[in-house]
């Protein structure tokens, strides 16, 4: 975004500064500002003014056209202003739909950032494991200390990172963020700290599934302590509520003293409802889980064996696998081995091969770049990498992971395993099986045909079951260009049916002067945008008025349903399709009433241009009086 730093700040500047601005938003090429006094904004100086198109007033919006990077622009221009989050382009309908979708959406976007240091570091974690295994150096060592203390600090201090980047997401202050993480990693909250420090002051809920030792109170309420390091979920609540209390008091708190008490509000709000409710909730949820998988085995072992093989890796997503471990060492303690966990030996190494089966399937380099890492630190039992950055966002893989931790889960469970010490991840986990009594390795030989099982169950459906639907871009100069080669000569056919009209003679000087694209305009004579080619969804705006697609070879087109048609903010549009949906040629994208958009006084000519056409030797527009969905509209010659 710097490199568009200059630029918001002469148009802020020219726009009279930020005192003169009301409100901001922006459509797809635009930024539209509702100005206090539109007359001390310098219209001349921003007309001429690199990096800006033209200048428009209309509808009370002094508009500055910038063209298809205007997101870009718009956020730098809020982040100078101080106009706090963004209004326009972060709307629900391009979000994902339900629950589920938007806690994947929320999860992989947080860990999108750090998944080539989290690789990197897990990878570490690996070797160390390996040198050690080989003898090359003592747990003890400075060697082991060194590289685990650098392998492991990303894993163990995530809330950190995450706050940091959650708090970026949901549009907080970044180090507000950071705090938040930083507070739930405190030594001293922690319960393993508190437990070991003293005698709980009561128990809640005494004899129940949820029995809680309360070590502090705060404000006479008590605080059910959980480890939180290494933990996800709930630095990820916290920080989300922590961004509606920042909206909120920053209402409230006058200006000249908001810089440190917004935070300090928000901190003293968040932090305490955080520990008091998140902590309980997930201490609550993962007693529950452990409590109701050690009455499942008491039923059957086999089952319960499945059952933790398929779900282990969503529990550690949760933190509820933390109900398991105590059973696990009251087991080891009590009767010298444990039964329960068994399950969970396997599920990382099904991980590990959904990984490798996708790498033959990924498009996006970047993506396939990373699955080599994943793997080596997966065979190592390190699969946060391949779990937050690789299958989890795609979902099935991810399921596929869970089903192979199943069947893995089944061998163990049939075989009747033990495990006798809670010790290495993965590959170094294969010795917990050895009976130290008498030696029997039977629990080893099991254990390694049980990842193999797991490993083939995940690798198999992955590459059967599973395909890459994404479209392939790639970064170049902070510009997103198509991957795909372009033909020689392609054909867009029309999006609208009704009367095609010269684009110079659009009553937009934006559209009219070409410099947002080349092709041509329709007045609709039937509300219904369709796709005139094969191809993927690039952008689809909030208020729905405006569509940018990509066909399959690589043409950018931008179909702008009538003049300032933003202002009516949705209404009388439908949308059919979202943002990186594939469509095919004759689809229904969006639905529009002619009429009612007509009574309310916007002129309907639709822009239809080509948006990347300095890509091309020529952009050939035909214009018959009228035009069917299915006739040809535009030429495009590379």
């Amino acid at each position: 975004m710097k490199k568009y730093e200059q630029l918001a700040k002469d148009i802020i500047f020219n726009v009279g500064g930020k005192e003169n601005i009301s409100s901001l938003s922006h459509c797809i090429t635009r930024l539209r500002f509702k100005l206090k006094d539109e007359s001390i904004a310098n219209d001349n100086v921003l007309k001429n003014m690199d990096g800006v198109v033209t200048v428009m007033k209309s509808g009370g919006q002094y508009q500055v056209v910038i063209g298809n990077h205007v997101p870009d622009v718009y956020s730098v221009v809020c982040d100078l202003a101080g106009l706090g989050g963004d209004t326009s382009d972060n709307s629900e309908s391009d979000s994902p739909k339900g629950i589920f979708n938007k806690f994947i959406d929320i999860i992989s976007g947080v860990f999108q950032p750090i998944l080539g240091v989290m690789c990197a570091a897990g990878m570490i974690k690996g070797f160390n494991a390996i040198f050690l295994a080989l003898g090359l150096y003592a747990q003890t060592s400075g060697e082991y200390i060194m590289l685990n203390s650098i392998g492991d600090a990303i894993f163990q201090y995530m809330p950190i990172i995450l706050g940091f980047i959650a708090a970026k997401k949901f549009k907080l202050k970044p180090f507000v963020g950071m705090l938040i993480g930083a507070a739930l990693c405190y030594p001293g909250i922690q319960l393993a700290t508190l437990s070991a420090s003293s005698e709980p002051l009561y128990t809640l809920f005494a004899g129940t599934m949820i029995e809680s030792p309360v070590y502090i109170t705060f404000l006479g309420l008590p605080v059910i302590a959980m480890d939180y390091t290494s933990t996800v979920v709930p630095v990820i609540l916290i920080v989300y509520l922590a961004s509606k209390l920042e909206k909120m008091f920053d209402k409230i708190i006058p200006d000249v003293v908001k810089n440190f008490f917004v935070p300090m509000a928000v901190l003293l709000v968040s932090l305490p409802i955080g520990f008091m409710l998140v902590g309980p909730i997930a201490t609550f949820g993962a007693n529950m889980v452990g409590n109701g998988f050690l009455s499942l085995y008491n039923f059957s072992p086999i089952l319960c064996c499945v059952l933790v093989g398929l779900f282990w890796q969503a529990l550690v997503i949760f933190g509820l696998h933390w109900g398991l471990i105590p059973i696990a060492i009251s087991n080891m303690m009590t009767m010298g081995f444990d039964t329960i966990l068994v399950g969970a030996f396997a599920p990382s190494f099904a991980q590990t091969a959904v990984v490798a089966a996708m790498y033959f399937k990924l498009k996006d380099k970047k993506i396939k770049e990373l699955c080599i890492p994943a793997v080596i630190s997966g065979i190592c039992g390190v699969t946060e990498p391949a779990i937050y950055g690789i299958t989890l966002p795609r979902k099935k893989p991810f399921i596929y992971s869970c089903i192979g931790g199943a069947a893995a889960g089944a061998v163990m469970g049939v075989m009747n395993i033990k495990g006798y010490v809670m010790g290495g991840l993965g590959i170094f986990g294969i010795p917990n099986y050895i009976n130290p009594a008498t030696g029997d390795m039977t629990g080893v030989y099991t254990s390694i045909v049980a990842a193999i099982v797991a490993a083939i169950v995940g690798f198999v459906l992955t590459f059967l079951l599973w395909k890459d639907d994404t479209v392939v871009e790639e970064s170049n100069d902070n510009k997103e260009q198509s991957t795909i080669v372009k033909t020689k000569r392609e054909i867009i056919y029309s999006p609208i049916k009704g009367e095609v009209k010269a684009l110079d003679q659009v009553q937009d000087a934006a559209f009219s002067s070409g410099v947002l694209g080349q092709g041509v305009a329709i007045v609709p004579k039937e509300g219904k945008v369709v796709a005139p080619f094969d191809g993927t969804v690039m952008t689809l705006f909030p208020t729905k008025h405006a569509i940018g697609i990509v066909s399959d070879n690589g043409c950018e087109l931008l179909v702008h349903i009538g003049l300032n048609t933003v202002q009516l903010d949705g209404k009388y549009f439908k949308s059919f399709v979202k943002q990186g949906d594939k469509i095919k040629k004759g689809q229904t994208l969006v639905t529009f009433d002619i009429e009612k958009i007509s009574k309310e006084g916007y002129c309907l000519e639709t822009p239809v241009v080509v948006t990347n056409y300095s890509d091309y030797v020529d952009v050939v527009g035909k214009t018959p009086k009228n035009i069917n969905n299915s006739q040809e509209l535009i030429t495009v010659l590379a």
